[in-house]
């Protein structure tokens, strides 16, 4: 496993609970924001809130810019 590969699973498995779940079904999974949202139980709203949280705390971690 690359380092790279090493710090962004670190980064992922330090992340709470359903932050994670959201950004690895988003990210990794394709899921839309409302399949995302029917798989577990959460209105969309709450989804976005959760996919935007990730963002802004990966662009930290991995000093990504952030978008407008």
């Amino acid at each position: 496993m690359s380092k790279q590969n090493q710090t962004l699973e670190e980064f992922i498995n330090s992340l709470p609970e359903e932050e994670r779940i959201v950004l690895t079904l988003y990210f990794v999974g394709r899921y839309s924001i409302e399949e995302i949202s029917a798989k577990i139980g959460a209105p969309e709203r709450s989804v976005k809130a959760v996919l935007s949280s990730g963002r802004m705390r990966m662009s930290s971690a991995f000093n990504f810019p952030q978008g407008s």
